[in-house]
């Protein structure tokens, strides 16, 4: 059983991660206006596999080196915080909509394979996800359950936006300024892990 683990701030930092533009959610978005809604939608799943091998792999990894090398850990997470203001920067400073190329080609193990190599699943392994999950068999289960609830509507979110582009619809949302509150927002999850880390 998870103890001190916080449901709530677990699924909120899980899909801020996961709402932020990276590879995956490019090709999600790429086959939902290359192939449409209907067809892309299965390639979602395989984006849960590829983080659950991600994860799992960096998780189980990172617990046993911490055991002999606990500062691991430590360096893992700042170097993770680093990555995230690297993002948020990005992200402010672009004045580019999301790369969202038309293409048929995007298929389950393209998105498998990118999701795997994804430096999103470190972070969640290594700051996201409770170290107990990587200790137990049920809070590995009960952590990956959670996830996959977060996963899956997150992933529909990015097929949906291609859909709509490619149907020609238009989409009210300013970009910009989504992005930019977006990469607000990463700043904020990036400084709080710093000074948990420290803490």
């Amino acid at each position: 059983m998870i103890s001190d683990f916080h449901v709530l701030v677990f699924l909120l930092s899980s899909a801020l991660v996961l709402l932020t533009p990276g590879p995956t959610n490019t090709l999600l978005a790429a086959a939902g206006l290359g192939r449409g809604w209907r067809d892309a939608r299965p390639l979602i799943l395989f984006e849960l596999m590829g983080y659950l091998i991600a994860i799992s792999g960096w998780g189980i990894l990172l617990a046993s080196i911490g055991k002999y090398y606990p500062w691991v850990s430590v360096a893992v997470r700042v170097v993770c915080s680093g990555y995230l203001l690297y993002v948020a920067v990005k992200m402010w400073m672009s004045t580019e909509k999301p790369p969202i190329a038309r293409s048929q080609t995007i298929g389950p193990g393209t998105v498998l394979v990118t999701t795997v190599l994804n430096p999103k699943g470190l972070l969640f392994a290594s700051t996201i996800f409770p170290p107990q999950a990587f200790e137990h068999l049920q809070g590995y289960a009960i952590a990956m359950a959670l996830f996959a609830c977060v996963v899956l509507p997150i992933g529909m979110v990015w097929v949906m936006l291609g859909a709509l582009i490619g149907s020609g619809r238009g989409i009210t949302m300013d970009p910009l300024r989504l992005q930019r509150a977006l990469a607000v927002v990463i700043v904020v999850f990036s400084a709080t892990l710093v000074w948990s880390t420290v803490q």
